[in-house]
């Protein structure tokens, strides 16, 4: 028996090892972050650039099976305030439902009002969002490229306000904060907004700061065309096209410029299917990434902190194998140390990453995101919402493990989509819509059992 006590806590100890380092360098991140706010300049806001001097840009809407949400994407993107005629649009329509009927009539209806409008479709959907994205950029008119998905929702003064960052010739990408139009939707929504705050205030406002590799996170953002062809074009071979072009962009010398007071609302997805093909999606891609990128970048001449960081971001997804260990291995360890009186209070000194985890979700939320409240219900919301969050990372680690290993070991599979119902209030509802699916898979089961 003390055999088996020191092969499952030595697992234990490596799992609580490598997620309180994730933790640490999610703290740093933190400390970057609050010290700009402290002591930096803040966000430069340039100047709106005259229209007569605006460049021409290519809008470009990847779209899969979105009936629900097409027609609102189009109307909203045809609302931007951009020069017709400095504005080409590319609708990218690989759908296999009625999906493409409604963009052709959107399509048509704008071009008849003017609009510089393309329907592009494609029978064979190779290479998925990233293959329409390569293929559709051979024929982009633009300077710049600007990529929204089928449920994103882009304010009327977007385009001028982001273009002007490409008045510095370094920067290649310029990324927006995601903004939730239905966050108060469900649990469910509001919990996918703890998390994605984080990510855009924290995460990358951090990097940016602290001068580390960035991500474009597939929509809600522009690209200087000549950028994408110099870091090689879109490629297919992972899963999370976006991240892989992005450090490829960054390794050639290209900068990437976040925006956190830009926003570009969307729909988080509204039932657990989607949610779980969207993290099945960005788990199995950032590992296939980390796979194909990370040796690139320790031989590359990049600083030190920026390879450390870099490293730690492209294996965030792994984190969840960790935490999977930690849910399986706690229940042997409990009933295996009690009676060899096994002394773990050396553990408690681990509990620091959870002190640290809450500091930057407070700061992400808190203090960044939630302000219309008073702090007493801020602060109560936050201490409802936290253990709640942990409980769902718990509960999604082994479908997101099985994710991760999947990336890892190289296997392949389809782009699975999040579909998106046009969920805008608390009234509107996915049920009986063509996206929705009763069946249980073996993972969901084995989550059942493993509750």
């Amino acid at each position: 028996m003390g055999v088996a006590v020191y092969i499952v806590g030595g697992i234990y100890i490596i799992a609580l090892i490598y997620v309180t380092f994730f933790c640490l360098m999610q703290f740093h991140l933190l400390v970057v972050y609050k010290k700009n706010q402290i002591f930096g300049k803040g966000d430069v806001i340039s100047d709106i650039i005259p229209d007569r001097d605006l460049p021409y840009i290519t809008i470009q809407l990847p779209i899969f099976n979105e009936m629900y949400v097409v027609e609102r994407l189009l109307d909203n993107i045809t609302q931007l305030d951009y020069p017709k005629n400095k504005l080409d649009i590319q609708v990218l329509d690989d759908s296999t439902d009625a999906t493409v009927q409604l963009s052709k009539k959107k399509v048509t209806e704008y071009k008849n009002k003017g609009f510089n409008i393309e329907l592009i479709t494609r029978t064979d959907r190779s290479g998925y969002k990233a293959g329409a994205l390569k293929e559709a950029t051979k024929k982009a008119r633009g300077e710049f490229i600007a990529i929204f998905d089928a449920d994103f929702l882009p304010n009327p003064d977007f385009l001028k306000r982001t273009i002007q960052e490409f008045n510095d010739p370094k920067v290649g990408v310029v990324q927006t904060r995601w903004e939730h139009i239905n966050q108060d939707y469900s649990i469910l929504t509001k919990l996918q907004a703890f998390q994605l705050n984080v990510h855009f205030s924290v995460e990358q406002q951090g990097r940016e700061y602290g001068n580390f590799l960035l991500q474009f996170n597939g929509t809600a953002g522009i690209w200087r065309k000549v950028t994408i062809a110099d870091a090689g074009g879109w490629e297919a071979d992972t899963l999370t096209e976006d991240l892989d072009l992005s450090y490829r962009a960054q390794l050639k010398g290209w900068k990437i410029n976040f925006l956190e007071h830009i926003g570009a609302p969307a729909e988080l997805p509204a039932e657990m299917n989607g949610l779980k093909s969207q993290q099945f999606r960005w788990m199995k891609g950032g590992a296939e990434t980390a796979r194909k990128i990370l040796p690139t970048i320790w031989k590359s001449s990049i600083p030190l902190g920026q390879k450390i960081h870099g490293t730690v971001h492209l294996l965030s997804s792994s984190v969840f194998l960790f935490i999977f260990t930690l849910g399986i291995f706690s229940v042997p360890l409990l009933f295996l140390i009690n009676p060899l009186e096994f002394n773990t209070d050396f553990l408690v000194i681990f509990l620091f990453s959870l002190i640290t985890l809450s500091m930057v979700y407070y700061q992400a939320n808190v203090l960044s995101e939630w302000k219309e409240e008073s702090t007493f219900r801020l602060v109560t919301k936050f201490i409802f919402l936290f253990p709640i969050f942990l409980a769902l990372s718990m509960g999604l680690s082994l479908h997101n493990s099985i994710a991760v290993i999947q990336g890892w070991v190289g296997k392949k599979s389809a782009f699975i989509r999040t579909p998106k119902f046009n969920i805008l209030k608390k009234k509107d509802t996915y049920k009986n819509t063509i996206y929705t699916s009763n069946k249980l898979s073996v993972t969901t089961i084995m989550e059942g059992l493993l509750s």
